[in-house]
């Protein structure tokens, strides 16, 4: 990767939102050694134990919040655990062997991908709390999308407060773009428009250069198109329920109407043809060379290849811009835009907050941390940089984006505030194992002729038949 200084690499969702759970970027995958009772901070005395993923520098970059949080509540005493692990999945593992073990944390920093797992066996939900509390907390709902909100309600409780999110928009490269002959792409550009200046930038790069970047996973890889084009490998449908939260704090909100009790996954979707239709329109940009085939990379050195010219567009959020500038790519070197529309233009996000475990030792001391956790103090502490996307509306501004770019920032807000449908990760609680199912048929499925790909997509039905068949 270009440029000297050592801390400069790939910065996936996953890792990045875990480690803002600790206030910074880049949690480290190492080994976690068995688990006792004594590793548990705050275990054998009253402190508040939090789990975040990350490493031990991680947990030391959260002092910042916890002895603001001390000012307000000297009573409470909280102690940080970062959890080491190589992204979500394996971070939700390492919770579940602490709760077998009996030595679960009092609260743990979740993002949608295992947000339901804990809705359904761990966590404790917060509705008594914000009823009792609705007049502090009206702040805060104000300055947060009813979008964001919606993706931590689970069959008409609310579990989690959104504490950063991230879309999947589209960066490209300007000079790229500058090279190819064209201007920024409109707003409601679509997958067709999208093709053809892929096709611009590989006629005026053909060698050395890749037009689209994709990696294969559960963020950023195909389920982004698939939304486009109203549709997902999930059949999605959502609980009654959740009036109590909705009319309390978004009753005058224009997407009123949409919002739910939350979101639900019971059934495969594959085989619907639009899910063919968005995976050979993929197949279709590996085919003619303007896209990589997933395979080919997790992501490991697209930061860097990203901003050495060598990529024209790869979709992102607002956590890969922290990382570009670490990277030495000037403000002006790349921008950001809305994913194309297909059939719709409803985007992919995905967000987390903290969650308060059933078995969490004082639930009114934790509820005490979520509350101050959300508010605008503790989130300008731990957000001083771009290396997320607040989920206060508030914070995203000409200030967080200074010296940093993209010029269009307003596009990652504007994503829920233009496209209130938008919707996060299809993630429910076998998450892990739809994950799989997922994963390991895409790039069969892209890498063939029409009829592999209608084999990759028979095969991907049958594992999601038996990944939600599974208790989670």
């Amino acid at each position: 990767m270009p440029g000297s200084n050592g801390k400069l690499r790939e910065i996936s969702r996953r890792t990045a939102l875990g480690a803002l759970g600790a206030g910074i970027v880049g949690a480290t995958v190492a080994s976690w050694p068995r688990l006792t009772g004594m590793d548990i901070p705050g275990r054998g005395d009253n402190s508040l134990s939090i789990a975040i993923l990350g490493t031990a520098a991680d947990a030391a970059a959260r002092q910042r919040v916890i002895d603001a949080f001390a000012k307000v509540h000297p009573e409470i005493k909280v102690k940080v655990q970062a959890i080491q692990a190589a992204d979500w999945k394996d971070f939700f593992t390492k919770i579940l062997t602490m709760v077998a073990a009996g030595t679960p944390p009092d609260v743990v920093y979740v993002a949608t991908e295992g947000a339901q797992l804990f809705a359904e066996k761990l966590a404790h939900p917060l509705d008594e709390y914000l009823r009792r509390d609705a007049a502090d907390m009206k702040e805060y709902f104000a300055d947060v999308h009813p979008s964001l909100v919606e993706a931590f309600m689970y069959k008409g409780s609310l579990f989690q407060l959104p504490i950063d999110w991230n879309a999947a928009n589209m960066y490209y490269n300007t000079s790229a773009l500058q090279q190819a002959g064209l201007e920024r792409p409109a707003d409601g550009w679509t997958q067709v428009d999208f093709r053809n200046t892929l096709a611009a930038m590989r006629k005026a790069r053909p060698q050395d250069f890749t037009p689209y970047y994709w990696t294969n996973r559960l963020f950023g890889g195909v389920v982004p198109w698939l939304y486009a084009n109203d549709t997902s490998f999930l059949k999605e449908s959502k609980s009654t329920g959740g009036e109590w939260l909705w009319d309390s704090f978004y009753a005058q909100d224009p997407s009123r109407g949409l919002r739910s009790g939350g979101y639900q996954w019971l059934e495969p979707n594959a085989d619907d043809p639009r899910v063919y239709e968005s995976f050979d329109y993929l197949r279709g940009l590996v085919k003619d060379g303007l896209g990589v085939r997933p395979e080919e990379g997790g992501g490991n050195s697209l930061v860097g290849l990203f901003a050495s010219n060598r990529i024209g567009m790869t979709p992102a959020g607002g956590y890969w811009v922290e990382g570009l500038h670490e990277a030495g790519m000037k403000e002006d070197g790349f921008d950001v835009q809305f994913f194309p529309r297909w059939r719709t233009q409803r985007h992919q996000f995905g967000t987390a907050g903290y969650a308060i475990m059933k078995t969490a030792k004082d639930k009114d001391a934790a509820w005490e941390w979520l509350k101050f956790a959300s508010s605008l103090e503790a989130m300008r502490l731990v957000f001083p940089t771009p290396n997320t996307t607040p989920a206060r509306r508030s914070m995203v501004n000409e200030q967080l984006y200074a010296g940093r770019g993209p010029t269009h920032w307003k596009v990652f807000y504007d994503t829920l505030d233009k496209f209130p449908t938008t919707g996060p990760i299809p993630a429910p609680p076998q998450q892990a194992a739809v994950e799989t199912a997922l994963m390991k048929n895409v790039s069969l499925a892209v890498s063939g002729d029409e009829r592999q790909l209608k084999q990759a997509l028979d095969s991907m039905q049958r594992d999601l038949e038996i990944a939600l068949r599974r208790q989670a």
